[in-house]
Order: structure tokens, then C-alpha cells, then sequence
């Protein structure tokens, strides 16, 4: 029997739990069984417009620690939705094991099919084996150590007060981006058992030196402090400069108290744990919206789907690749979804029907006719910037009619420097790769210098790229922030990377 004979899985929007479960189990034949995927096992969530909102809210975690900053943002985007002047996504995935996948009660069941290819299958094989995620994070402990995040946090809630934690998290949630070590994968793995035993040692020192009689002492301000022959061997101990100034912190703040420091932590975990994804929207969206349309493809090829069911995937397949032009009102960069899904439909035709350009520029993999092992391969070894830098075929760069601006503060014009031609192509792909470099985009600073026995000021340094500096309000907010934790002040000085040369200087003082 033919595969058209085959019965259509659905006909029209209505869905039930049954049905998902044999569309699902239609979408894993194709995708474990037909094109190689490597996946966990998958979890899959129906929630309202209203559970979604509050996953956006919470940066899409299924488990998470209670701020302020979640609710204003659920506030503004049900605000938003209500108007229509936002909608919402049709789906959210977890990178963890199980993967949870959470899909919209309000999608029809061609959508619920389209979003269970794209997430379940897509985006869980891109988390499972792209090294990034293997190096960085750990997809088995995530959910346990969201629990134990909530828990230590509303317990110190309790314990401390509403304003101090959140006072806590505010100067941590400022320093974000600051929190990971860009050289190292994470310094231990997670284990829940030996957390809960390390928070409850730190109760029990805690208790054990107490003692009433230390109230009565002067504070500490009253004496002179001691020399401390010791200074020169701490200060080597710190092993500046460090780039991680939220781990500096945790670990040296002369005044951080344990809960503070073990909130720095968290939010330096999760900071950690997000670091991949910075690192592979293109890669990531693509992946997902490749096997999408594969796998949407092969179920219709097998009369899995109808021609009706077909026609809207094909509308809302066009409305996730499209790129506005950028003279469009609705521009807003290059749309990761469109790039990556061009670029993976481009190794697929390299690797079918290569052209004589197509073996000049991938003499490796052109014509080799097995495009599902070479896309594997690239999406388990390669990011954003590597893959592009990589696989940017003239044919997309055509497609895309891609070019290369540069745009100086001291000249009055813009100057043209290369196109998509025979002498641009290299340039505009180094280029367009610079712009997915996260490390070149994040502002480089480091701390360089820390006084453990002395004024207890704390030093950092900004090495300044391309002449950028730091903007001077956002800066001075931050160092606050800094302040808030260190307990004493801090300095920030913005150097040349190039010359060293001292730029400007940024200085605070500990808020009270």
C-alpha cells in the first residue's frame, strides 16, 4: 500500500489529548527514525494565554524565585496582549531532561502538530548535543535547582525581610551579564543532596558562634584596623583579574552576608545556564524551524496531514522565515529564524545539487547527497558566529542581499565597504559573523584590583574596544549596584584595549 493511502492523523482546528498523542508519536518516527534526531525524552505541557504570559514573565522557567521585576513584566505584556499590539508564542521549551515543551490550548491541531515538530523534536536535538549546552549546562539538575532557588528564597524572605532580598537580587540581576566565566564551563556540577546539606552546615556555624555578648561590642568603625602581614598573599589567593565579577563577589565581598552570597549564586547559575542560548539563536531557531518543515513535509508525503492542514502550516511556516526589507516599517534586524532556516535549506541543496561555486567554497560536503549527517554534525560543533563564519554560502548572502556598512561618528558619510560579490563575500561574512560574537558585544570588564586589609576599595577595568565607552548614567547605576555589594567603594576605569591609555573614570560610594 502506497504511503497517500494512509489515513490523515486530523481533519480541521479541534484537538484533544488523544490526538496530540498520536500526532506526536507520528512526529518521532519521522524524526528519531527517519532524520537521526538524538532527543530526550519530552514532556508536553497544554497551558492558557494566561499560564504563557506568566512563562514570559519568569524568563520561561517552569520553576522560579519570586521578584518584582517577573510581575511588572507580566503586567506590561497582558497589557499588551489585551490591546493586540503583541501576540503571543505558540509554544515554549525547556532545555532540560525531560524537555518540557509548553503548547497553547488556543492553537489548532495543525499548529499543535507544527509546534511539536519545531520544539520536541528541533529545538530538544539542538539542546541534547550542541556542546555549548553540553559544556555549560546541566539539562538533568535544572529543575531541581530552580526548586531549591525558590525555596531558599522565600525562606529568606521570611527570615530577612522582603526588601533586603530583593534589594540583594536587584544588584545581582544588574550584573547579569557580568556573571559568567567565558573561558570555563561550570566550576562543579549541581547536586541537590550536597546543596541542601551545605545550606544547613552554614546554619548550624552560624548558630554555633553566636553568642549575646558580642552585641555589646563597639562596632567596628570605633577601632583602628589591624595590619595584616597577610595582604600580599591574599591578594594573589584572588587570582586577578577576574572576569566573573558576580563570582568575585560571592566569594571576597568583605561584608556579604552567606544568604546574599548564596543569591549571587543563583542568579550566577542561572546567568550560566542562559549563556548558550545567547550564543545560538540562529543555530537553535534554525535547527527547530528546519525539522519543522521537514517533518511537516513528510507527514503530508505519508497522508499523514491533509491539503487544508498543509496550506495553513505553509502560512504560518511564511510568517516565521520572513525578512522584512530593511526599508520596512516593521524592520528589525536579520530575523534568526530566516537566516538559519536559509542557511540549513542551503547545505541540504549543497549537499544535492551543488553548483561549481557551491564545490569552490564546500568542496567537503557538496554533493556528498547525505545532508542530515553534515547539518547534525554542524549543529552539535558549532555557534552563531563559528556556523556562519562557516557555512554563509554566496547564495544566501545573494538571497539576502547582504552588505557591508561602515558608519564613523567623524565623517558625514556612510561608506559602502563591500557587497555581495565576487570580491565582498569574505568580508560580509566575517562581518555578519562579528555581530553574533557575544563576547565582542558585551562590554569587557573585569575586576584588577582589590585592598582585603586596607580602604577596602574595590578596582574594576573596562577594556574599551573600538573606542565604545560605557553609558555614564547606566554605569553610574550599576556601580551602585556594586557597591551595594562589595560594602565599600568601587572604582571603574575605562582603558584603551589596544594602548592601555586611561579613557574616563567612574567612582561611588557604598549605599547606606
Amino acid at each position: 500500500m502506497s504511503e497517500l493511502a494512509n489515513k490523515p492523523l486530523f481533519d480541521g482546528p479541534e484537538w484533544d489529548f488523544e490526538l496530540l498523542g498520536r500526532t506526536y508519536h507520528a512526529i518521532e518516527e519521522i524524526g528519531v527514525g527517519e532524520m537521526g534526531l538524538n532527543i530526550y525524552k519530552n514532556q508536553i505541557e497544554v497551558i492558557t494565554a494566561e499560564q504563557m504570559l506568566d512563562a514570559y514573565s519568569s524568563i520561561g522557567m517552569p520553576l522560579m524565585y519570586r521578584h518584582w521585576s517577573f510581575g511588572k513584566r507580566f503586567a506590561k505584556d497582558e497589557m499588551m496582549y489585551r490591546k493586540g499590539a503583541r501576540s503571543l508564542a505558540f509554544e515554549i521549551v525547556i532545555n532540560s531532561d525531560p524537555c518540557i515543551n509548553y503548547i497553547m490550548e488556543e492553537n489548532s491541531m495543525t499548529m499543535q502538530c507544527l509546534v511539536l515538530a519545531h520544539a520536541a523534536m528541533g529545538h530538544n536535538h539542538f539542546f541534547k548535543n550542541n556542546y555549548l549546552f553540553r559544556q555549560w549546562t546541566q539539562a538533568d539538575a535544572i529543575l531541581e535547582y530552580l526548586a531549591f532557588a525558590k525555596r531558599f528564597v522565600a525562606d529568606c524572605e521570611e527570615r530577612f525581610g522582603v526588601a533586603a532580598v530583593e534589594a540583594t537580587l536587584d544588584a545581582a540581576h544588574a550584573l547579569m551579564n557580568q556573571g559568567v566565566s567565558k573561558t570555563a564551563g561550570p566550576r562543579r556540577r549541581f547536586d541537590p543532596a550536597k546543596e541542601r546539606v551545605r545550606e544547613q552546615a552554614r546554619r548550624d556555624y552560624e548558630l554555633e558562634i553566636y553568642n549575646e555578648i558580642y552585641r555589646t561590642l563597639p562596632a567596628p568603625g570605633a577601632k583602628k584596623e589591624r595590619d595584616r602581614p597577610e595582604e600580599t598573599a591574599e591578594q594573589v589567593a584572588l587570582r586577578l583579574p577576574e572576569e566573573n565579577i558576580l563570582y568575585f563577589l560571592e566569594k571576597n565581598a568583605p561584608k556579604l552576608e552567606g544568604w546574599k552570597a548564596e543569591l549571587l549564586r543563583i542568579v550566577r547559575l542561572l546567568s550560566q545556564y542562559f549563556y548558550p542560548q545567547r550564543q545560538t539563536k540562529v543555530m537553535n531557531e534554525g535547527c527547530a524551524t528546519f525539522c519543522h518543515y521537514e517533518i511537516m513535509n513528510r507527514l503530508y508525503e505519508k497522508g499523514l496531514v491533509t491539503e487544508g492542514s498543509m496550506l495553513e502550516f505553509a502560512h504560518m511556516h511564511a510568517a516565521v522565515v520572513n525578512q522584512p526589507a530593511f526599508s520596512d516599517r516593521n524592520y528589525g534586524g536579520i530575523n534568526p529564524y530566516a537566516l538559519g532556516y536559509a542557511m540549513m535549506r542551503d547545505i541540504k541543496r549543497i549537499c544535492l545539487e551543488p553548483t561549481e561555486e557551491d564545490k569552490a567554497w564546500f568542496p567537503e560536503i557538496a554533493g556528498t547527497q547525505d545532508y542530515m549527517t553534515v547539518l547534525r554534525q554542524a549543529w552539535a560543533d558549532y555557534r552563531d558566529e563559528s556556523f556562519i563564519l562557516q557555512y554563509l554560502s554566496p547564495q544566501v548572502m545573494r538571497d539576502f542581499r547582504l552588505f557591508h556598512l561602515k558608519d564613523k561618528g567623524d565623517n558625514p558619510a556612510i561608506r559602502v565597504e563591500a557587497i555581495h560579490d565576487a570580491s565582498g563575500y569574505r568580508q560580509v561574512r566575517r562581518t555578519l559573523a562579528r555581530q553574533y560574537d557575544v563576547s565582542a558585544q558585551d562590554p569587557d570588564i573585569q575586576v584588577t584590583d582589590a585592598d582585603l586589609s586596607g580602604s577596602r576599595r574595590l578596582v574594576l577595568t573596562h577594556f574599551v574596544r573600538d573606542g565604545v565607552l560605557l553609558d555614564k548614567d547606566e554605569c553610574d547605576r550599576t556601580l551602585m549596584h556594586v557597591a551595594r555589594l562589595w560594602g565599600y567603594r568601587v572604582r571603574l576605569v575605562e582603558v584603551d584595549s589596544v594602548t592601555n591609555k586611561k579613557l574616563r573614570e567612574h567612582e561611588t560610594l557604598p549605599l547606606p
